[in-house]
This record gives C-alpha cells, sequence and structure tokens, in this order.
C-alpha cells in the first residue's frame, strides 16, 4: 500500500503549493482510516527538503515519487521512494528521512544508536541498517522485484543533522551498514542528488512504483535455498515416527488445498513434547522451497526468537523475522491473502490483538481468514492465562464460518521427558490435575528430584549446562518484575530470605533461552512455553502449597507484574466460584508446563515446605513400586487417533 504517489514534476508542484499535507491526510483517511493532520504535518519538513533535493534538472521529470509506502506482511513503512532507469536497468532508490539532530553510539552491539525519541533516549536501528533492512524486505518477498530484477538502492536523509570530527553517526563501527546504504546529513544535499542521479537518469517507464506495490508475497529462490540448507544439518529439527507421519500429511494437505483452490483448516492435537514445533519449523521451510508464502505464528515470542536465531547462519535477519510472526499481525489481513499460516501453541491465542487489547475481532478467526491452508498446533492443557482461548472447537467453528474444510489429527507419542508418556500421567496425579493410573509410576531413565535448597538446584542446573548450554532455572509467576531493572542482571527479583537465595529474572533484552550468560537468571511460563531443554530447575513459588492432604493453589500470590490472571480480581466479585475454578485450572496448568520442559530431567524446589516434603513423598512411592515391579509398570490408557 502506498499512501501518495506521482512524478517528480507533480511531486514538486504539490509541495511548492502547500497541497501536499492535505493530499497526505485524505489518502490516510481513504486507505487506512486512522491519522491526524498533526502526524502528517510532522512530516512536512523531511518533505519539503526532499523537494528541495528533487529540484535537480538531471532527475528526469517523469521519475515517480512514492511516500509511506508499507511493506506487506510487515508494520514498516518506507519512507520515500524515487524510481526510474539509468539507461540500463530500472532502479528504485529507498530513501529513509529523519529529523534527528543528536546520535550517541553504541559500540557494544550491532547496528543500534541511542538517539532522542518520544522525550526520551532510545536505542534504535542505525538509519544505514533500517534503509538498508527495508530494502532487503522489499527484494526477498516481492515477485515482481525479483522475476523482473528490479534493482533497489536504499539510502538515509538526516536534514537536520550536522556531522562533526568523529562523528558517531559514521563511526567505523557502522562502517559495513553505510557501504550498503549511504548516510547524508545537512549541507550534504548535492551528494544525495549524485546519488539519486546515478541510478536515475531516465523516466519511469515501466510504472516500477506499481509493480513494487502490487507483487505478489513470494520468498525468493536465494531465501529458499539458505533455509533448506541449514535445516538439513541441524539435528534438532529431524523428524521420527509419528512427528514425520502427521508431517507428510499436512505438507501434501497443504500443497492440494492450493493446487484446487480450496481453503483448509488442519488441527493437530498434542501433548508436552510430541514434537509439534519441531514440525511446524519443518513445514514452514519445506512450503517455502516450495516457492509457498508460509509463515510461522505464535502468541509468546520466545519460541518465534529462539527458532528464528537458530535458522539465521547465514541469513540475514530481515529475511527470517519476516517469517515469523505475533499471533496479533493479522487484524487488517485481506482474505487469502498468505499460502500457509503454521500457528504454534495456539491454545495461547487471545480474542483481542493490540497492547491494550483491543484491535481485531478474535485471532483464530483472523489466522483463517488470511490464509489459504492453515495449520494449528495445540495442547488446550497449556492454556496458562485468562486470555487463552484457543480451542479446537473454537478453531472448528470459524473455519466452519469462513468455508473451510477441516481435518483433525492428534499426536500421542512424548519425546519430551525421555520418551515417557508416564512421566507427565504420574504429574497430572501429583499435581492433582487429573486422577490417572500412574500414582507410584513415571517411567524409567528420568531424572527428577526434589531439592532441600535452591541454591543446590542452581548448581547442580549451572553444571548440567556447561555440558551443551540446554539446561535451565525456571520459576512461577510469584515474584514481581519491575519494568526498571529489566535490563539489570544484578537486580534480584526472586528472593527466599529463609535460604538467603537471590536470583534475577531473565532479562528482557535477552534471548534467554540460548544465551549462554543466561543459565543463572529464571525464566517464567511466557519465556519457557513451547520450548525444551534437557534439565530445568523449577522454583514452585507460594502459589502452590499443601495443606489437609491436598494440593491448593493461592492466585493472591501471584506478583502483579504477571498479566497471566489479569482480571481474576474483578471475575472473583462477581463470581467468585468461578474466579477460583479457572485460577486455579490457569496455576496448575502453568507448573505443569514448566515441568515438562526438561526432555532428561526436573529438578523442583518448593518455597512451602509441606509441598516439598509431599513431593519427595510422592517420588519416595515411585522408587519403592520401581524396585517391586522392574520390568511391568502400569499407564494411563490413552487413546490413540487418526484423522477424523
Amino acid at each position: 500500500m502506498i499512501i501518495y504517489e506521482a512524478t517528480k514534476t507533480e511531486f514538486i508542484s504539490d509541495v511548492t503549493n502547500e497541497l501536499l499535507v492535505e493530499r497526505l491526510y485524505n489518502s490516510y483517511q481513504e486507505k487506512i482510516g486512522r491519522t491526524s493532520k498533526q502526524e502528517i504535518v510532522s512530516w512536512e519538513n523531511s518533505l519539503q527538503r526532499m523537494s528541495n533535493v528533487m529540484q535537480d534538472k538531471d532527475i528526469p521529470n517523469d521519475a515517480s515519487v512514492a511516500i509511506e509506502f508499507k511493506i506487506p506482511n510487515t508494520s514498516k513503512r518506507v519512507d520515500f521512494i524515487v524510481a526510474g532507469n539509468d539507461g540500463r536497468q530500472d532502479h528504485v532508490v529507498i530513501v529513509e528521512l529523519k529529523q534527528w539532530t543528536e546520535v550517541e553510539k553504541i559500540t557494544t552491539k550491532d547496528a543500534l544508536v541511542n538517539t532522542y525519541l518520544g522525550g526520551a533516549k532510545r536505542a534504535v536501528a542505525h538509519p544505514s541498517y533500517q534503509a538498508w533492512s527495508y530494502a532487503a524486505l522489499i527484494k526477498d518477498f516481492n515477485e515482481n522485484v525479483q522475476e523482473q530484477k528490479i534493482d533497489l538502492k536504499p539510502c538515509a536523509y538526516l536534514h537536520n543533522y550536522r556531522k562533526v570530527v568523529n562523528d558517531p553517526l559514521t563511526d567505523e563501527h557502522y562502517q559495513e551498514h553505510m557501504n550498503k546504504a549511504p548516510i547524508f546529513a545537512k549541507g550534504e544535499i548535492l551528494k544525495l542528488r549524485d546519488f539519486i542521479k546515478k541510478y536515475v537518469r531516465k523516466g519511469d517507464h515501466n510504472k516500477l512504483i506499481y509493480q513494487i506495490e502490487h507483487g505478489r508475497i513470494r520468498p525468493s529462490k536465494s531465501l529458499q535455498d539458505s533455509l533448506t540448507n541449514m535445516l538439513k544439518g541441524n539435528e534438532e529439527f529431524v523428524m521420527i515416527d509419528e512427528q514425520k507421519v502427521f508431517y507428510e500429511e499436512a505438507f501434501h494437505s497443504a500443497l492440494k488445498c492450493l493446487k484446487y483452490n480450496k481453503k483448509h483448516v488442519m488441527i493437530i492435537e498434542g501433548g508436552p513434547g510430541t514434537g509439534k514445533s519441531v514440525m511446524a519449523i519443518n513445514l514452514l521451510v519445506n512450503l517455502i522451497n516450495k516457492g509457498l508464502m508460509a509463515l510461522y505464528v505464535s502468541k509468546n515470542s520466545a519460541p518465534r526468537e529462539v527458532y528464528a536465531s537458530k535458522l539465521k547462519g547465514t541469513v540475514r535477519k530481515t529475511e527470517i523475522d519476516n517469517l515469523f510472526k505475533g499471533s496479533g499481525s493479522f487484524t487488517e489481513s485481506k482474505l487469502n491473502e498468505f499460502d500457509v499460516i503454521v500457528v504454534d501453541e495456539a491454545h495461547r491465542l487471545n480474542e483481542k490483538s493490540g497492547f491494550y487489547g483491543n484491535q481485531g475481532e478474535n485471532q483464530v478467526k483472523e489466522l483463517i481468514k488470511a490464509s489459504k491452508f492453515t495449520l494449528f498446533f495445540i495442547d488446550e492443557n497449556q492454556r496458562v492465562t485468562l486470555k487463552d482461548i484457543g480451542s479446537i472447537d473454537m478453531i472448528k467453528k470459524y473455519a466452519y464460518e469462513l468455508n473451510s474444510e477441516v481435518r483433525i489429527g492428534k499426536l500421542v507419542s512424548q519425546f519430551r521427558c525421555d520418551g515417557s508418556d508416564a512421566y507427565i500421567a504420574w504429574l497430572d496425579d501429583v499435581l492433582q490435575i487429573r486422577e490417572t493410573a500412574n500414582t507410584h509410576y513415571y517411567g524409567v531413565d528420568y531424572d527428577f528430584r526434589v531439592m532441600d535448597d535452591p541454591h543446590d538446584m542452581l548448581h547442580e542446573i549451572e553444571k548440567l549446562n556447561r555440558m551443551n548450554n540446554k539446561s535451565r532455572m525456571l520459576a512461577g509467576y510469584c515474584w514481581e518484575w519491575p519494568t526498571g531493572e529489566r535490563t539489570n542482571t544484578m537486580y534480584k527479583d526472586i528472593v527466599i530470605p529463609e535460604y538467603n537465595f537471590e536470583i534475577s529474572w531473565n532479562l528482557k533484552d535477552s534471548i534467554w533461552a540460548i544465551d549462554q550468560n543466561s543459565v543463572s537468571e529464571a525464566g517464567c511460563i511466557h519465556t519457557a512455553q513451547g520450548l525444551e531443554f534437557d534439565f530445568v530447575g523449577v522454583i514452585i513459588g507460594p502459589d502452590l502449597r499443601y495443606e489437609n492432604g491436598e494440593v491448593i493453589t493461592d492466585y493472591t500470590k501471584r506478583a502483579k507484574t504477571d498479566q497471566s490472571l489479569k482480571g481474576i480480581k474483578t471475575m472473583a466479585k462477581d463470581n467468585p466460584e468461578k474466579a477460583q475454578i479457572v485460577a486455579d485450572q490457569i496455576i496448575r496448568n502453568t507448573y505443569r508446563t514448566l515441568m515438562t520442559r526438561g526432555q532428561k530431567g526436573c529438578f523442583i524446589f518448593c518455597t512451602d515446605p509441606k509441598l516439598n516434603s509431599y513431593f519427595k513423598k510422592r517420588l519416595q512411592k515411585t522408587q519403592i513400586y520401581d524396585d517391586l515391579s522392574p520390568t511391568s509398570h502400569s499407564k494411563v490408557a490413552e487413546d490413540e487417533e487418526g484423522y477424523n
């Protein structure tokens, strides 16, 4: 979508005659439906400067100009575009406009600078990186750009910024990015003109702006090849047994659905460790390799960040990140805009989207609408917040509303927890989620321990982590996470004074699950769900305790900064019985989820001594039972379902 398009002559005329702001405002109202004149007036200075730049007789009058091009499948907008030809090749010059006056360099991180935005100093992308990344997104996901070999040339223009000696903006730390997208500052209008004239010597005779705006979203061949090569070399994404069976069914169903242009929804149900995420990543990569526009979607950012990081390798960050989307990204998507959407952790989907939860209608409906083939991986027993609405019934409801075929399958083999269905059944029994036949047995070769001291648990996790960086500390969300301390590892959020024990929550700006330095930080349900480790150490907080022979929950012990139970107090005033039931289920599901993140082992420490003793007694019973019956173990009867 483009807000404004004109020739060079028309653009200069609109600026000179003070018509541009009104036309931008009207276009915004028509195409987006919301903006303010104040917002558009704020661009006036930048666009006046670009008018000055374009007033060069050697820039052809019939060169095309576009303002505010929204890159499809993103929230990113290109500020200013000039399109034409150099006599041999079609070129599109992308100009990122900035009104900055000050910058501080950040040499500890790649492509970031500090500047003042919104009244505060903030770390933001270096303008060269930003301009280049936008060009890269267009190139890698626009079929017309790829097939017609339209050459994109990015740059940045900081018209209020005057360079100085040893300027932080052009420090050698940023040289790699400036080589890809040069920076022009105040007083460098002639250099910017020369840059544009190098690529735009003749007019836009091939309607390049139109070609870009209407190009079909399609991943480039280079991206397809890079992703495929990285997946082949990564043992973490190898599928076995049932995973492979369901993968093949989903893969060929997607191809068939697109071939016959018939909308299709597939639901795959599976508990912890059934390999849902492994299948999701394989489907994403291999469907992209077929030239389809496929996306991986999850409500939680943690799995997106981890899997995107593992796939990056030699592929550019912008390319990978554009394939991994939050579930609230589709409120304005058109019908069947994408070929395939793979939704992981579908039980975590919300009704509304946006920071304030006031956008869109229903995420399940929006995801089905946006894609020709939508695949949902779901485990209804892992809903852990009041806002989690994802369910098989809801998916079916909206699928039928949108005239989609529906297919349902169920994964039953457990690959996490050392392949033990029995451990999960035992855990359900111990947490009193449901009665199972596994009261005394949780499976062979799984390392489950109840620790008397949280220090011992942390030391054991740190020791195991040194082997392969796959062990982590987790905790129930019973301790506050102060906004001002979320990047300060020296601030200890979780404090257990009886043991003189302190540990930080995971840092805000790191990928906690794979960051080598994060082993001494605790993750919560929001950073751990959807991921797996070899070993986990779980601190069970005061929201779960043991009284009168029962495991009970207490939602009043949850931290105020935890959004999982936001609204529970209001619910409790209107319907206290319902509030207790809902909160109880969420707290038990939370600990069940945390305690099934470890493939090889789970250690726990409970802040309630009675609960610690209860777990020990249950553990002792399993050991006695195991000694008596080493080859014959009782298991929960699980229904094995195929498709229905």
